[in-house]
């Protein structure tokens, strides 16, 4: 892009310093940040035919005023004035609340433009908007937060697409404007910000989120290429008699989706390339027993290993489960958190850095300066998103290039996340184990709590316990805690004392947290009550029912997440979703939750009805903002970008070609082809 684009906004002819300190609160400072602040919708102003609109649309009309204005008046500067126009062969009532302001404007037989809602039976119209100056069909509405007047922003907008016409460089090459129909940045601009027509919107959004996406592929992929080429890993050449030694002593038979994934990662642990693949899998469906097989891969090739989970409970049950897995192989597992005595983890850190130990699990402890392999040659991060990139890169320095395996149980729908995760391999295990029950998931009005704390009596006589679970209200940490401590008292006092029933809220510290988590697992509590989201991967076999107030304050990915901390052992297992909801999507999402325990499926329709940022977060990464372009409507557009960057990325015009030059300029200012080691 030509450099005038760079410039300040203030640097344009009638755009003084309180404008400048305007536009910087709208988070606009160049002339580029102007010209890409985009409206977020458009008025349509077309005229419209009064005899054929329903009663209550939003019309535009021209028409002559064939009376004077009356305006009545109702309390301090409260007006209600009306006047007659001639609408065609049509008469009609204009009717302007608290705008007497205009009457001296409206004189009999002047011609006027008018828009607002259309009473049919009374032939009246209410109105919001009456057109003064040169009138367009179609008027851009930008977010200016009360900054700036709508008016004014076109106005400058104006001015500096004149000004920048000829400045502004194409990004897309012309095979591919030619080929999928879009117009040249210098014209898409132009249809975006003063269309004359309804489809120079449409042709300058495909031309944008297009643009974007492209964009945002040839990052991920240029990532993935950089890291491919650059980034060399440890060969690791396991001893697969082993290998099939452990897997045949493991308490279950692996399911076709584990088989699958254990063969992409040993395929990928013999391979010189460093391993950076996440692995995705429901609630359930044996991500532990994969990275187990992979962490085994790696110490019959004489290397160490590291699994790092959220929480100390999550870690710990992790390491007591790999060493009762490992035991019979000769496999050394330790464990260190922050609550580690320091006696036992000096001589645990002086044994990891001599080699004596195979595979550490802990927390975050293990990101410590002081935690020092022999020869760490694959690390595995559960809950990856729970940790910032830093620290899962602490980790993974801490070797030579070891492979780096991440987990997560948040279902992410299978079309999305190849494309999103671009820079990382995909691996996902989509199948549960043969005869798991699933979980019966009932929906019931907010007055239907009696019938449902009587089942959940019946399941703890019969020895079992239960989660209830209590949403956060307004994020206000006092609302949360009172509101936790009620349902507590409320359940303490119907079980009357036949049952514990404990309480987890956020105002609790961490280790009181898992104290009270501890507690549960080990059945000193029947009942736990708890306002924070229990945490994923706790492995409580025993909890067969589960309680959602309020319900419909959960998106789909988090009930499932809930309702997956029952339904862990051989019992059947209930979870009761109490919700009044008040919209379509409410009741949607409730329903959905009753039809299925499949979380991928309920991942696709959470992202059809809440959209990609609130099933990844604002800053996931990976995850842009981008202007234009919605992963979810767009996802067509999405496949193809997808496909055009990995066909230009390994191409040799690509790189040579002048005709790509802005276009690979842009992609070096992203920072993907950079020699930092990629994450």
């Amino acid at each position: 892009m030509g450099n005038i684009l760079k410039n300040s906004v203030g640097t344009v002819k009638g755009i003084g310093k309180t404008t400048t300190e305007q536009f910087g609160k709208l988070g606009i400072l160049t002339i580029e940040d102007l010209l890409y602040t985009f409206p977020y919708r458009h008025e349509d102003f077309r005229m419209t035919d009064l005899t054929e609109t329903p009663h209550g649309e939003r019309v535009t009309v021209e028409g002559r005023v064939e009376s004077e204005p009356t305006v009545f008046f109702s309390g301090k500067n409260r007006s209600r004035m009306q006047v007659r126009l001639l609408v065609g062969h049509h008469l009609v009532k204009a009717v302007f609340f608290n705008q007497h302001y205009l009457k001296d404007r409206l004189l009999t037989g002047m011609q006027i433009n008018v828009t607002g809602a259309w009473d049919r039976g009374r032939q009246t119209i209410t109105v919001n908007r009456l057109h003064t100056g040169e009138q367009t069909d179609f008027e851009p509405v930008y977010s200016l937060k009360g900054i700036m007047h709508q008016k004014t922003f076109r106005r400058y907008m104006r001015t500096v697409i004149d000004l920048t016409a000829q400045d502004i460089e194409e990004t897309l090459p012309r095979e591919m404007l030619e080929v999928y129909k879009l117009p040249s940045i210098a014209e898409a601009l132009e249809m975006v910000h003063f269309p004359t027509k309804a489809e120079d919107v449409k042709h300058a959004r495909r031309r944008f989120v297009y643009e974007e996406l492209l964009l945002f592929q040839l990052k991920i992929q240029g990532m993935k290429k950089l890291r491919k080429e650059q980034e060399k890993g440890l060969v690791i050449q396991y001893d697969l008699n082993l290998l099939k030694k452990f897997i045949s002593t493991l308490p279950f038979e692996l399911t076709n989706a584990q088989k699958r994934v254990v063969n992409e990662l040993c395929a990928e642990l013999k391979s010189p390339l460093r391993m950076n693949r996440l692995l995705q899998g429901d609630v359930g469906s044996g991500k532990t027993a994969v990275a187990a097989i992979a962490l085994y891969a790696a110490v019959t090739a004489g290397f160490q290993g590291a699994l790092m989970a959220p929480t100390e409970i999550l870690a710990e049950q992790h390491a007591e489960l790999l060493a009762n897995w490992f035991e019979p192989f000769g496999v050394t597992v330790a464990f260190l958190a922050g609550s580690t005595k320091a006696k036992a983890r000096k001589e645990l850190l002086e044994r990891l850095e001599a080699g004596d130990i195979d595979l550490l699990i802990g927390t975050h402890a293990l990101i410590q300066p002081e935690v020092q392999f022999h020869k760490l040659g694959f690390v595995v991060t559960d809950e990856q998103h729970r940790f910032g990139v830093q620290q899962r890169r602490v980790l993974r320095d801490k070797g030579l290039n070891p492979d780096v395996l991440f987990m997560t149980a948040t279902p992410i729908p299978r079309t999305l996340a190849i494309t999103v995760f671009g820079e990382m391999d995909v691996s996902i295990l989509d199948e549960l184990p043969a005869g798991r029950k699933e979980i019966e998931t009932h929906w019931l009005k907010e007055d239907s709590l009696l019938p449902v704390l009587q089942k959940m009596e019946k399941e703890l006589r019969a020895g079992r316990q239960a989660y209830v679970i209590c949403p956060l209200i307004e994020e206000s940490d006092k609302l949360d805690v009172q509101n936790a401590v009620e349902v507590h008292a409320e359940l303490s006092n119907y079980f009357g004392g036949r049952y514990k029933v404990g309480l987890m809220h956020g105002r609790l510290s961490p280790v009181e947290k898992d104290q009270v988590m501890r507690e549960f697992s080990e059945g000193l509590l029947n009942v736990l009550v708890s306002t924070t989201v229990v945490e994923v991967g706790v492995n409580v076999p025993n909890a067969t029912f589960m309680l959602i107030y309020d319900a419909t304050r959960f998106g789909l990915a988090q009930l499932h997440q809930l309702r997956g901390r029952v339904g862990r052992g051989s019992d059947q297992s209930y979870c009761v979703l109490l919700a009044n909801p008040s919209t379509e999507e409410g009741k949607m999402r409730m329903q959905s939750m009753t039809e299925t325990n499949d979380g991928f499926i309920l991942a696709e329709k959470d992202l059809e009805l809440r959209g990609a940022g609130d099933i990844f977060g604002k800053k996931q990464s990976g995850m842009p903002e981008f202007k234009m372009a919605d992963l979810v409507h767009d996802f067509k557009a999405l496949s193809i970008a997808r496909d055009d960057a990995e066909r230009l990325l390994n191409s040799d015009a690509f790189w040579t070609n002048d005709e790509y030059a802005t276009l690979r300029g842009r992609l070096e200012q992203s920072g993907a082809l950079t020699d930092k080691r990629i994450d």
